[in-house]
């Protein structure tokens, strides 16, 4: 019998990596014209995103930066306050009034939110299924105006002024939004507070000159508390006190 020669071996294949899984799709569900420019909701995937004026807001993808601007207000509060009151500045996709009404400690609930549309998205559409308990506790109530001329010119006082209707003090939505930074801007939350009231101010990066210009408006206790994300700058959210 003849000898054979041996196959050689197989070389081996080179390992594929897995197909990268491309982000979905934004879906538009809802655009609105309204009085201070278009907003829109979208779908992506299982979470939405609220889109102002061409300006990336928020999204449902995380939510902690939102929740701590209610959880550092409330232990920033001096202690023993029954049944602080809190003021939350934009409904947005809803994380900040959920994380307020999961808290027993605090009394009335009111968010000023001007979007009639997103109001809408909450009460009657997609969103309703982030907040639909907390807009049906009864310490919760929603005032349709804006922000910045309820401060001015209302007269009730807040235990906490909880604040995001920008990407920031350096990064606003609507030019009319900045002066809600400015010296009287800050002079009307000062106002809007009881003594020793906190106000948080949510922002998509720290603001060094914004502290600064908490405590030229009178507040102490001025610092700044930070969410890490996968890239780039924190989310931080601005704390300052009114003096007791």
């Amino acid at each position: 019998m003849s000898a054979t020669t041996a196959p050689e071996p197989r070389a081996a294949m080179p390992a594929v990596p897995p197909p990268t899984r491309l982000p979905d799709a934004p879906v538009v569900l809802d655009r609105r014209e309204g009085p201070f420019g278009e907003v829109v909701l979208r779908g992506r995937g299982e979470h939405f995103e609220i889109i102002a004026n061409g300006c990336f807001l928020m999204d449902t993808a995380d939510g902690r930066s939102e929740r701590l601007l209610i959880e550092a207000a409330l232990a920033a509060l001096p202690a023993g306050r029954t049944a602080p009151s809190v003021l939350i500045g934009g409904l947005g996709v809803g994380f900040s009034l959920v994380r307020a009404a999961e808290e027993e400690r605090w009394g009335r609930i009111t968010v000023v939110e001007r979007e009639q549309a997103i109001v809408d998205w909450h009460r009657e559409g997609p969103l309703g299924r982030i907040s639909g308990p907390a807009l049906a506790d009864p310490r919760t109530a929603i005032l349709r105006t804006d922000l910045v001329a309820h401060l001015r010119t209302g007269t009730e006082r807040y235990d906490a002024l909880c604040l995001d209707i920008d990407n920031g003090p350096d990064w606003t939505v609507t030019e009319d939004n900045g002066s809600l930074y400015s010296p009287a801007g800050l002079a009307h939350c000062h106002d809007r507070l009881t003594p020793g009231g906190v106000l948080a101010v949510w922002s998509a990066q720290p603001s060094p000159a914004f502290e600064q210009a908490l405590r030229n408006a009178g507040f102490s206790g001025v610092r700044t508390e930070e969410v890490a994300v996968a890239r780039g700058v924190p989310d931080v959210v601005h704390l300052a006190l009114r003096a007791a």
